[in-house]
């Protein structure tokens, strides 16, 4: 007979499980709040199909964020927001860049040289193009050629 095992329920830091009253307990917070900070865009819990709130353990541990940065920082809300939406470019641009390394990796793994380079639009967007291109996007004409370091 097989043992049950209650991790294997234990719900992830993404998992939408607690309502506003449980929500703003574990953050230290009225629910009014969170409900101010919904509308604001700084933390937006999952909703139910009746529109209930849901947060998630990371919902929470952002809400405990924002407080600190306004009560203990004294950064406004309208800053938080600025910050969080940083926040989350730096984190898409690093997925990117492990992104681009697992290819660069694998085209080199596979041929032994680099084929492909990569330019960066002056906004900060990222083009693969083959060696000797030109990029794609309008504006610079750079070609960056990018040879990672071996560790």
């Amino acid at each position: 007979m097989a043992r049950f095992d209650p991790s294997a329920f234990a719900p992830d830091d993404d998992t939408p499980v607690f309502v506003i009253s449980v929500a703003a307990e574990l953050a230290g917070m009225h629910a009014q709040t969170l409900r101010q900070y919904d509308r604001l865009g700084l933390v937006t819990p999952s909703r139910t199909q009746g529109g209930g709130r849901r947060y998630s353990q990371r919902d929470v541990a952002l809400l405990r964020e924002v407080q600190r940065l306004s009560q203990e920082e004294g950064v406004s809300l309208a800053g938080i927001a600025r910050i969080l939406e940083l926040e989350n470019q730096v984190e898409a641009l690093r997925a990117r860049v492990a992104e681009l390394s697992a290819e660069v990796e694998a085209l080199e793994a596979g041929s032994g040289r680099t084929t492909r380079v990569f330019s960066v639009s002056p906004g900060g967007d990222v083009y693969a193009a083959r060696l000797g291109e030109r990029p794609r996007h309008s504006g610079s004409q750079a070609l960056v050629v990018w040879r990672p370091t071996r560790r």
